[in-house]
Parts: C-alpha cells; sequence; structure tokens
C-alpha cells in the first residue's frame, strides 16, 4: 500500500507530539479506530473528501464521531481540516499505526556466556542490552564454554566482547608483536 508523502509528513508529526506528551499508546488506539470507523463507513470517507463540504461541517463530524478521542487526535482533525486534507485521514492514522509499530519492535540481544549467568546478572546484561538499542529487547541466553569466562553480547551491529577467550587473544597477538 503506498501512502502519500503528505501523510507520513503528518503521521511523523502527530507520533513526536504524542511521544512528547507520552500519549503514543493512547493515540495508537485511537488511530486504530478511525481507521475501522473510516474503512467500515464509505459515506463518511466521501464527506471527508468532498470540496463541496465546509471546513466546520467536517471538523464538527469528526469531532461527533471520534467525541471520545484525546486532545493530540482532535489536534490532528484540525490541523487536517484546516489545511484541506481530511481526504487523507485514513492514510495518516494507517502511517501513524506503521510508525507506533516500528518504534516498537523489540530488539533481540543475545549474551553468550561459558556457564548460566544468576537473575541478578542478567538484569544487568538486559540494561545494558537496553542503552546500546535505544528500545526494548528480548535477552536470548547461549552458553559456550569455549569463551573460558566472561560473556558477548550482541545488540543489532554492535557487540561487547568481554569473554576470556577474546582477552588471552589480545594478549597472544600484543607478544605476538614484539
Amino acid at each position: 500500500m503506498k501512502l502519500s508523502r503528505a501523510a507520513s509528513r503528518y503521521a511523523n508529526a502527530i507520533l513526536s507530539l504524542a511521544i512528547d506528551k507520552s500519549e503514543a499508546v493512547a493515540v495508537n488506539e485511537e488511530m486504530k479506530t478511525i481507521l475501522v470507523t473510516l474503512n467500515g463507513n464509505k459515506e463518511l470517507r466521501d464527506f471527508m473528501s468532498s470540496p463541496l463540504i465546509k471546513s466546520e461541517q467536517k471538523r464538527g463530524a469528526l469531532r461527533q464521531v471520534f467525541k471520545d478521542a484525546g486532545a493530540i487526535t482532535m489536534g490532528s482533525f484540525d490541523l487536517l481540516v484546516d489545511n484541506k486534507r481530511a481526504d487523507i485521514l485514513m492514510d495518516v492514522a494507517t502511517k501513524y499505526i506503521l510508525l507506533f509499530e516500528e518504534m516498537n519492535k523489540r530488539e533481540i540481544a543475545t549474551v553468550t556466556t561459558a556457564v548460566e549467568i544468576s537473575a541478578d546478572l542478567e538484569q544487568k546484561v538486559l540494561a545494558k542490552a537496553k542503552e546500546l538499542a535505544g528500545k526494548d529487547i528480548t535477552l536470548e541466553k547461549k552458553i559456550d564454554e569455549s569463551i573460558l569466562g566472561g560473556f558477548i553480547l550482541r545488540v543489532g551491529d554492535q557487540e561487547i566482547n568481554a569473554s576470556v577467550a577474546n582477552k588471552l587473544g589480545q594478549l597472544k597477538r600484543t607478544f605476538a608483536a614484539r
């Protein structure tokens, strides 16, 4: 599905505001409601796209149909209507939902240790992985006795290798270079 660049810009702006106000989850639910409502109501879609309908009528209709929506969603209605873009509301809602889901995708971090790690250490590793990724992490644990001790943490394309085997390899290279 190809969404207009304008819909993407509006959706990005709405998401940014929603994040700043800590309302991204609530706005996402409202965008889902808007999408379902517009998908199931051709008359409302036609009403929003009609150049013959005055802006105030469109604004009033949106405020009535989605009367339970929060301030950010209501503000986005006003913005779209004022800019004569009420016809792309469905695309804006779709793009917002896509951006929200992409933003909340959990990343998988892999920690490799020589032995099973304690719950306390697992929490510390998880915190470091979240810091590296900048998003929620699902921690996958692997045991590889060949690293001898320490750990290897891999998050996306980043790796922290604090294994004993790696340290020994570095020492070996240092002595070999002399």
